[in-house]
């Protein structure tokens, strides 16, 4: 009888672990899950554009293509990645995330320049040398390319902020997180690129007025919200862009452009009466984009006129030293 007892007393210790271990790892992807926010939000503004000019009917399948892509860059590709580099090589965590961060806010800062050059040019059409599958297949190779650039830098803040020393448990939530973002991005994508479809059917087919009424409401809507998100991620890339340079500048020992942000936001907040807490988010997220455009703006003619050229040869190279069938 004693014998059983003290079986059911480990079976009850096993338990409670397991359970702590769940609550970890709830507690770690939650926490990962809300600092990649404006990834995500750029992610999902970002995709939409892969669709448009194609067929209504091949929309959603392209998005799944698109989901998939991300699930097997971040499952089969970042993820072990991950694993090795908090395993061996920890201290590179910081200069990567960085040179992430510093991509985000050139991308950033490249779309607000391209946005200002071309004000007032009148919109071309571009020319259609590919069908609809060629076309297709090539948007949909681009779109996971640019999505491996966010699944990494999404991968690396996520693991920046486990604590925990167990490998498995570290990749555990690596894996609950890109589950549930590429779930969430893609999903809330592929509402959105056929919202407009059913706002027209619910115009045409709906029995009662007022939902006809919004269905021609939704239609017209939608460009703006496509407009407003594409404006909403910008913004997102070069916030958290600038946030994640100048955490990592704090990190490596030169804490004073953060420390300032930090002084003038909480300073800020001490001014108002009411919100405090949403006016030092608020300005330290200005703050940060503010950097991060700026950082952006510089590296522009860098990449413009040094890697991207250099880049461009090393590729001419490569394609040159393979063998010809």
């Amino acid at each position: 009888m004693s014998g059983l007892l003290a079986l059911l007393d480990d079976v009850a210790a096993l338990m409670k672990l397991a359970a702590a271990q769940l609550d970890d790892v709830a507690y770690y992807a939650a926490k990962a899950g809300s600092k990649t926010t404006a990834l995500v939000i750029d992610d999902g503004a970002v995709t939409p554009k892969y669709v448009a000019g194609l067929p209504a009917a091949r929309e959603v399948p392209i998005v799944m293509r698109i989901a998939r892509g991300s699930l097997f860059n971040k499952v089969v590709i970042l993820l072990p990645a991950a694993l090795l580099l908090s395993a061996f090589a920890p201290w590179a965590l910081t200069p990567l995330l960085m040179l992430g961060g510093a991509y985000l806010c050139f991308e950033g800062a490249e779309k607000i320049a391209h946005t200002v050059a071309h004000r007032g040019e009148a919109k071309k059409s571009a020319p259609r040398t590919l069908d609809a599958a060629h076309l297709e297949e090539k948007r949909v190779k681009g779109a996971i390319k640019t999505d491996f650039i966010l699944s990494a830098e999404i991968t690396a803040i996520a693991l920046s902020v486990v604590e925990a020393e167990s490998l498995l448990m570290q990749g555990v939530v690596l894996l609950l997180v890109a589950l549930f973002i590429t779930a969430l991005v893609y999903g809330v994508v592929a509402l959105l690129v056929k919202a407009d479809d059913f706002g027209l059917r619910l115009s045409q087919e709906a029995d009662t007025p007022a939902v006809r009424t919004f269905g021609r409401g939704l239609v017209k809507a939608m460009p703006k919200v496509m407009a407003a998100l594409t404006v909403v991620g910008t913004g997102a890339m070069l916030w958290v862009g600038g946030n994640i340079i100048l955490h990592g500048l704090e990190v490596l020992g030169f804490a004073a452009p953060y420390d300032w942000v930090h002084d003038v936001a909480h300073g800020a907040a001490e001014a108002v009466p009411v919100a405090q807490g949403f006016t030092e988010w608020f300005v330290t997220a200005s703050l940060d984009g503010i950097f991060g455009l700026a950082l952006g703006l510089l590296l522009i003619p860098v990449v413009t006129h040094a890697l991207g050229p250099a880049l461009a040869k090393l590729k001419g190279r490569t394609e040159a030293a393979k063998p010809h069938a």
